[in-house]
Parts: C-alpha cells; sequence; structure tokens
C-alpha cells in the first residue's frame, strides 16, 4: 500500500509527496504511467490500458519490458515495495485514504453536498478548491485518454469552485468573493452561473452599477459570438438589481459553529523532546491515533500539550481535550460515555439530542466530527478499550494518546502511531534546570546541576521537584541541594502529584501480582541491563511466565526493552522498587533470589568460558539452586557475543556477590571472565575484580579461591608491567596450590612464571618455569596445557636463538592444540611459527603463519594478540621490502591498541613515522 505521509498530486503537474515534501517523477512516460493508475486508485489496470494511455498509437515493441522497468522505478519513489501490486490482467496501485489529491478532493465535495451547514459547507469546499495547483494533469500532454481525464477534472473544479461561490453567498461572504469571481468569468466569458454570482456579489457589496455593467457585458459577448440572449434567470436577476429586490439583499451571517479549545495551558517551562516533536509534526497530514507512552514522570502530558498548542492552527475545527485518569490515586478512571459528553457539548450539540446510550453517543460523535479538522487529545489512559469509543475516525482528526501502557492493542487494530517517550537527554536535563533556575544559577554551578541531573535520573517529574525546592530557597547552592538526594524522600513538593514514590505507586497497583513481585526483585539485579534468561533465574519461573511478566512490566513503562532482549529501569525506579522489596519481601526471599542470580551469572559465564577453551582449564562448582536456569552458549561465536553484552553486568555481580554474603560466587565469577577480560584488554577490570575476588576467598578461608585470585593478579599486574607485583601473586599462587595439591594449578601458574620472566628479558628462566610447567601438564594428562606450555618452550627457544628447535616444540604445540580443537592456543601457536620462520629468514612462510594466526584470533575475539600479530606480520613484510603492506598491518595495530588504551600504541607510531620518514627520504 501507499505508505503512511505519502500523496500522489494530480491536480497540477504530476508529482509524489513524502513527509510534505515533493518528490520529482522523472520522465514524461513514468508520469504517465504513475497518472493512470493514481486516477484507477485501488482498481486494477489492465496491461493494455496502460499502453495505450501512456503510447496511443506510438506503440514500440519493448513498451511491456519498459512499463515494468516504470513500475519498478514508480515502486521507488513512492517508498513501498507494496504500493503497485501486480494483479492480473494489470497492476493496482495500493492506496489508503486520501492517497491522490483527486480521492481528497472528491471526498470533500462530497462532504459539502451532504452537509446542511453553509460554513461546513464552505470549509470543505475551501479546502477541496486549494488542492488544484494549476491545470489538472499538467505534464502529460500527447495522451487522448489523460487529456480527457483532464478536463473532467477540470470541469470538477469549476463545479466546486461554483458550489464555493454558492455557500459563500448564502453566509454573507460576497465581498471576498468578487475577485475570484472576476477572474473565473474571465475564464469562462459565457458562464451564466459565474456571472449571476458575480452579480450578485457585487449588488451586495454595494456596486450596483458594476453589476449591471457585468450583465451588459456579457449580453454583448453572447449576442456577438453566439448570436443568442441571457436566459430567463439572469434576466430576471437583472431586473431584481435595477429595482433594489429586496428578496437577493445580503442574508444575515450564519453564525458558526461554536470551535472547542478545551486544550489545558502549555508547561512554560517546556524543553528538548525535538525528535517527539518533530515526529508530530510528519503525523498531522496522516488523521489517526497516535500513542504517546513512557514512564511515570517522563513528560507524556507536557509533551503532548505542548505540541497539541503548536499545531492547533492545523487544526481549524477545534482542539478537544479529556483527562482520563486512568492513573490516578484520587479518582477512578474516566467512563469513555463521561468523556464523550463533555465532547459533544464542547462540540454545539444540544443537551435534547444527547444520547443515553454510550454506542450511540459514541455513533453521534463521530458523524459530528467526520469532515472536521479535529485535534483530539487523550490524556493518561488506562487501556484500549477506554480510547477506542473517543477515536473521531475521520481522516482528518488526529487523536494523540498518552498512557504509562503502550497500548499496543490500538497499534495493532488501529494502526496508531506508537511515539516512546524516554528519559531526558542530559542536554535536555541541564536545558529544564536552565528554565526552571535561569542561566546564570546553573553556569555558576555546572558540575552540581549535572550531578543533579543524574541523581534525578533525567526524570522530568524529578527534576521538576527538586528545581522547585532550588527556586524556593535560593540561598541554597545547587551543590547542597544535589548533597540531599540520597533516597526517594528527597523527591516530595507536598502531594501525591509531585511525590515521586506516590506517582511510580500509580503504575504498580495495575500489576498483576506475580510481575509486581518480579518488579520488587529486579532491584537486586545489579544491572545495568538484564537479559530474559537471567530474569527468569532471579524469579525462579519457567521462560514462557518470564515473557509474560516482562510484557506486563513493558507495557506499564515500568522495565524498559531498550535494545532486543535487554530490559533496563532508570535509577529511581530502581530505589522505588528495591525499598518495595525491603516493604514486602522477607530477608530469605531476598537472599534466595539473589542466590539464583548469582548462580544463572556464574554457571553462564562458566559454560561460556568452556565453550571458549573448553580443555584448557577450569574450576568446580557448586549445583545452581532449583529455578535456575543457566544460558549455554553452543559456540565459540555465541560465548564471545555472550561475554561482550555481560561484562557490564558481571563487573558488577562480583562487588554485589563479595558484600552479600557469597563470597563463594565472587571469586569464582572473576575466575571465568578473566580470560575475557585478558583477552579484551580490560586489564584495569581484570585487576579490579580479582582484588574483589582474592577478598572474598580470604574472608572464607578458600585457600584453592585465594590461589586462583593471586594468579590471576599475577597476570594482570605482568600485563600493566608491575612485575614485582606479579611476581609475588604468582609464587603465592604457587604456594597456596601446593597446599591444597592442585597440580592443574601448579602447572598453570609455573606457565605464567614463564611469560613473567620473559617478559622482563630473562629467557633462560622462563624457558625453565615453561619445561616445570610442561612436566606438570603431563601428569595431569591435560593435552590442551601441554599444547600451550610446548608453544611456550618453543617461543623461549627462539627467543635464546635456537629457531629450528622453536619450530620443533610449536609443531608439536599446534598438534595438540588442533586435536582437542583449542582455537586460541592455535592462534598463539601460529604465531611463534612466524615469528621462527621471519627469524630464519622465510619471511613468505612467516606471512603465511601470522596470517593463519589472525584468522583464528579473529574468531575468539583476542584483541591485543591480534594488534602483536599484525606487528609482526608488518615486519615480515618490511624484510620483503613490502611498505604498503608494512603499513596497513601496523596502521591495523596501532587502531587496535589505541582502542585497548595501550602503552605499546606509541613505539607502533614511532615505527610509522620512521617508514614514512624513510620513504620520503
Amino acid at each position: 500500500m501507499v505508505g503512511t505521509g505519502v500523496r500522489v498530486r494530480l491536480l497540477g503537474p504530476v508529482e509524489v509527496v513524502v513527509a510534505g515534501s515533493p518528490q520529482a517523477v522523472n520522465g514524461l512516460r513514468r508520469k504517465a504511467v504513475l497518472a493512470t493508475l493514481a486516477l484507477h486508485a485501488g482498481r486494477v489496470v489492465s496491461v493494455d490500458r496502460l499502453l495505450d494511455a501512456v503510447w496511443g498509437d506510438q506503440l514500440p515493441a519493448t513498451a511491456a519490458n519498459t512499463l515494468q522497468r516504470h513500475v519498478s522505478y514508480l515502486r521507488g519513489v513512492l517508498g513501498e515495495p507494496g504500493s503497485i501490486v501486480a494483479r492480473q490482467p494489470g497492476y493496482l496501485l495500493a492506496t489508503g485514504p486520501d492517497s491522490t489529491d483527486v480521492q481528497a478532493a472528491e471526498r470533500l465535495i462530497e462532504l459539502a453536498r451532504r452537509s446542511t451547514d453553509r460554513n461546513e459547507q464552505v470549509r470543505h469546499l475551501t479546502a477541496a478548491v486549494a488542492l488544484w495547483r494549476g491545470p489538472p494533469l499538467a505534464d502529460v500532454a500527447g495522451s487522448p485518454w489523460l487529456e480527457e481525464q483532464a478536463e473532467h477534472l477540470a470541469r470538477l473544479r469549476l463545479e466546486a469552485e461554483r458550489s464555493l461561490a454558492e455557500a459563500r453567498l448564502s453566509v454573507g461572504e460576497h465581498a471576498g468573493l468578487v475577485p475570484g469571481l472576476e477572474r473565473l468569468v474571465r475564464q469562462h466569458p459565457f458562464d451564466e452561473h459565474l456571472h449571476a454570482q458575480l452579480m450578485l456579489a457585487l449588488y451586495r457589496d454595494g456596486r450596483q452599477g458594476d453589476a449591471v455593467a457585468t450583465y451588459r457585458r456579457l449580453c454583448d459577448n453572447l449576442r456577438e459570438n453566439l448570436g443568442i440572449d441571457p436566459g430567463p434567470r439572469l434576466r430576471d436577476l437583472e431586473r431584481a438589481i435595477l429595482r433594489q429586490d429586496t428578496a437577493i439583499a445580503a442574508p444575515a451571517p450564519v453564525a458558526a459553529a461554536p470551535v472547542a479549545a478545551q486544550l489545558p495551558p502549555p508547561v512554560p517551562t517546556f524543553t528538548g523532546r525535538d525528535a517527539q516533536l518533530a515526529a508530530l509534526d510528519a503525523l498531522v497530514d496522516r488523521g489517526g491515533a497516535v500513542v504517546v507512552s513512557g514512564t511515570a514522570g517522563v513528560g507524556k502530558t507536557a509533551l503532548a500539550v505542548h505540541w497539541a498548542h503548536h499545531a492547533a492552527g492545523r487544526f481549524p475545527d477545534g482542539q478537544l481535550y479529556v483527562n482520563l485518569r486512568g492513573f490516578d490515586p484520587a479518582a477512578t478512571p474516566t467512563e469513555p460515555a463521561r468523556a464523550l459528553r463533555g465532547f459533544l457539548e464542547a462540540l454545539g450539540v444540544a443537551a435534547a439530542r444527547m444520547p443515553s446510550d454510550p454506542d450511540t453517543m459514541a455513533s453521534l460523535y463521530r458523524t459530528t466530527v467526520a469532515g472536521k479538522k479535529l485535534l483530539v487529545v487523550l490524556d493518561n489512559a488506562r487501556d484500549a478499550d477506554q480510547v477506542r469509543p473517543l477515536l473521531p475516525g475521520s481522516p482528518d482528526c488526529l487523536a494523540i494518546v498518552t498512557s504509562r501502557d503502550q497500548l499496543i492493542p490500538l497499534v495493532v487494530t488501529e494502526s496508531a502511531q506508537p511515539v516512546p517517550l524516554d528519559l531526558l537527554s542530559p542536554g535536555e536535563a541541564r536545558d529544564m534546570l536552565v528554565r526552571r533556575l535561569g542561566e546564570r544559577q546553573v553556569a555558576a554551578e555546572p558540575a552540581a546541576a549535572d550531578t543533579i541531573a543524574e541523581r534525578c535520573a533525567r526524570l522530568p517529574i524529578a527534576l521538576a521537584i527538586v528545581a522547585a525546592r532550588a527556586a524556593t530557597n535560593r540561598h541554597f547552592s545547587l551543590a547542597a541541594v544535589a548533597g540531599e538526594l540520597g533516597d526517594l524522600d528527597a523527591f516530595r513538593a507536598g502531594d501525591e502529584a509531585t511525590d515521586v514514590r506516590a506517582v511510580f505507586s500509580w503504575s504498580c497497583r495495575t500489576l498483576s501480582p506475580p510481575a509486581a513481585q518480579l518488579f520488587r526483585l529486579l532491584s537486586l539485579h545489579p544491572g545495568p541491563d538484564v537479559s530474559a534468561p537471567a530474569v527468569a533465574s532471579l524469579a525462579g519461573v519457567d521462560g514462557q511466565a518470564t515473557g509474560s511478566l516482562l510484557t506486563e512490566l513493558t507495557r506499564a513503562n515500568l522495565f524498559t526493552e531498550h535494545t532486543y532482549g535487554r530490559y533496563a529501569f532508570h535509577d529511581l525506579l530502581r530505589a522505588y522498587a528495591a525499598d518495595l522489596a525491603d516493604e514486602t519481601e522477607s530477608p530469605a526471599e531476598r537472599r534466595a533470589a539473589m542466590h539464583r542470580l548469582l548462580d544463572h551469572c556464574l554457571h553462564t559465564a562458566h559454560a561460556a568460558d568452556l565453550a571458549l577453551h573448553p580443555h584448557f582449564s577450569t574450576i568446580s562448582l557448586p549445583p545452581p539452586r532449583a529455578g535456575v536456569t543457566p544460558e549455554r552458549p553452543r559456540s565459540r561465536s555465541a560465548a564471545a557475543a555472550w561475554f561482550t553484552t555481560e561484562v557490564p553486568v558481571l563487573l558488577a555481580a562480583v562487588p554485589l556477590a563479595a558484600r552479600s554474603g557469597f563470597e563463594g560466587h565472587a571469586w569464582r565469577l572473576a575466575w571465568t571472565m578473566a580470560g575475557f577480560l585478558h583477552r579484551q584488554g580490560h586489564w584495569q577490570d581484570w585487576l579490579g575484580t580479582q582484588r574483589i575476588a582474592l577478598a572474598a576467598a580470604s574472608r572464607i578461608g578458600d585457600q584453592a579461591g585465594q590461589g586462583h585470585a593471586h594468579r590471576s593478579l599475577g597476570l594482570a599486574c605482568s600485563r600493566l608491567r608491575r612485575y614485582d607485583e606479579a611476581d609475588d601473586h604468582l609464587r603465592r599462587a604457587l604456594d597456596l596450590f601446593t597446599d591444597v595439591g592442585d597440580d592443574a594449578g601448579r602447572a598453570h601458574t609455573c606457565l605464567n612464571l614463564g611469560q613473567l620472566a620473559e617478559r622482563q628479558g630473562q629467557h633462560q628462566q622462563a624457558l625453565r618455569h615453561s619445561r616445570r610447567a610442561l612436566a606438570l601438564f603431563r601428569g595431569t594428562g591435560n593435552r590442551a596445557g601441554q599444547g600451550y606450555t610446548l608453544n611456550a618452550v618453543g617461543w623461549q627457544e627462539a627467543l635464546l636463538g635456537n629457531y629450528h628447535h622453536a619450530l620443533e616444540s610449536c609443531g608439536e604445540a599446534l598438534r595438540m592444540l588442533q586435536e582437542v580443537d583449542d582455537v586460541q592456543g592455535q592462534a598463539d601457536t601460529w604465531d611463534s611459527l612466524g615469528h621462527a620462520h621471519h627469524q630464519l629468514g622465510d619471511d613468505r612462510r612467516a606471512i603465511a603463519c601470522y596470517e593463519r594466526a589472525l584468522e583464528l584470533f579473529t574468531q575468539v575475539n583476542d584483541r591485543y594478540a591480534e594488534a602483536s600479530t599484525y606487528v609482526n606480520l608488518g615486519g615480515s613484510h618490511r624484510a620483503l621490502g613490502d611498505v604498503p603492506a608494512t603499513r596497513a598491518a601496523w596502521r591495523r595495530a596501532l587502531a587496535i591498541l589505541d582502542e585497548l588504551g595501550d602503552a605499546d600504541a606509541d613505539s607502533i607510531r614511532a615505527d610509522l613515522d620512521q617508514l614514512d620518514a624513510t620513504r620520503l627520504r
């Protein structure tokens, strides 16, 4: 179907208008195809008719194929593939109401014909005549059929102009008619009807002589050109003018129907919302309904009323408003029948005509507004059933519905356009404070103003309450006001309508008991957002039940699905939910929910880590509690994607677990995410979580947990070049693993000690540590561990200049790692092989090894290793004299290192500068 906001215009040059902007239709034939389809809007036009209309008797052999291309082009201009439908025996322009200006004009003319209200007739006919922009179909001349249609549309215009003149004469608008009628009689010098209207308008305007002169000019024209005299009606009118007959005197002005103007005053400090205001502007000509939805206090009413005042001039027949009180603490929701009665009274319906039956009342309402251009604001709606009887149903009317509910049934069944409203942006929040407090006060304390905005969650009602406190206590600094915003008690202004806690409560009252409980429990989640599977585990229910509860919360705008499958609420709603949880759920219930949530995070993170490194390293986990449904990423890419999405949650979950008495979860969660943080270069986060893990494990005397935390801290410190700390942590880890008899932990730690020694240039010591690790891994039977360690041995042999030994060790490592399908280890080993081949002077083979390593590092998303390999690849290209390839590789490395904030970026930047300087010389 022709899309919303698209109109084909034929009453003038042929063109398409999209969202108010004319779009060019290039080519005479294409315009002719479009015009022919549009003149048959909603009906099938045969291919033969199209060919005849477009080419006539000059039909080329390729006409059918050319027609197909023209139709394809026009679909693109109309913006919808389904706008022109192929249907035997031809094509159909699928239209909605008023998709063409001809449809709109015919509808308005018919409305005027049916109306008994002369003022209403004037409005309809004025709008209809205004649709003509010049001669119809002005730029598709040459087709006999289209020329016939142009003549028909010209006659339609003339009839509309005659009818409009008649209606305006009947309501006493004779003075304003004269110029237009003079133009028309010049265009139609023998039209007696138009001359009669002009004579009457002149006479009623006090110009009796001009009226008689008009008659005599017509007599002369008729006799001279046609040999006839005017008809009896015109002769009678001339005699009545001469004797000043009272029967043709100007009528008393017809009183116009009352124009409703029910909008409440706009909020004088309204600011921002440019995108939503633009969306509403674009929907004016579309008509229908718009649903502005959002959480409590987000400013839905302020937006709707502000825009309604701005757009009032585009709705000359009035603006209706009703507060439906769908979420009101002091009143029950407004019954639709009561709202209808108020609308009908505003529209001038007498009490004697007012039906008592709600259905009859709704029918009278739709009949009364038919053909009018009205704006209807339905504020604070509770549900779709409350709204439906109040929708005007006329395509020229627009209804704006505001609600805390998303009112999805209206979007589905009434094609309402959703305009969701979110929190203010930081800039909009500051602008709101400026509007309420003044530029000087905000400019004097910009940091405090930003703090207020953030502690108010950029929620308009909270900002308004806090700004009111600051404005009424000008001696308070903004810093002092910001300091008061510690809990929801700070967001009160004296009544329920200005108490954030009360405002939120009105939304919660509409929830089912299970949804209300879930809302409370969600405050336990550390944020910043949560997935549906994690919500299921938190609540201890299955996925289907979780989906229903999340739908209920999001429809109520108490929870937001800000991206597909990810849910969140702002800080003030989180605080309110936490208060409710403390009041409603027992400590045991809250702890059980927290346990389920942390079990979900831990078991899913562990599964994802195993998907990335299935054979290299693991820890044992206690089984999850009943009701927990961990996710199971089935591939490396799925596991990497899960970590990428969930790492902000995991970073918050580790300290949450530690301070909530779940120390075992804290150190195990830190362990599961260490590899991902390492590969992504998030070394400060890695360090921070492991410090929390060490403290947690120490509090409960868990030596294995302490060992894992010390080992991970050693790796993080090593990466951050804090080598003494790294050595201390790794040696303490080795002692702890020895004490608990964990040979696998000892093997990993020895391998890490070798890596630390290598970083400090102690290659012989590094080789000794690696060989000790290899012996321990062989003792445990860990093939992946043996492969990693053989690669380390080979790398360190290469650093000592033993390149052939290095190739042997790395070759054996690669076979083992391929055997266990460890992609990370294979990538590391290909990089080592590349280095050995480079040192042996075989740079083409080195390049092949590096390129294979890069393919695998990309699979496991190891950003730092990828950068390092690009550096090595550039070195081999440089050895072969390929400067462009060298530059490309080093630039890729530099981009990654800059992204990671790694200090190695400076040395790569210097190498690139030197490379460019050498090229210039």
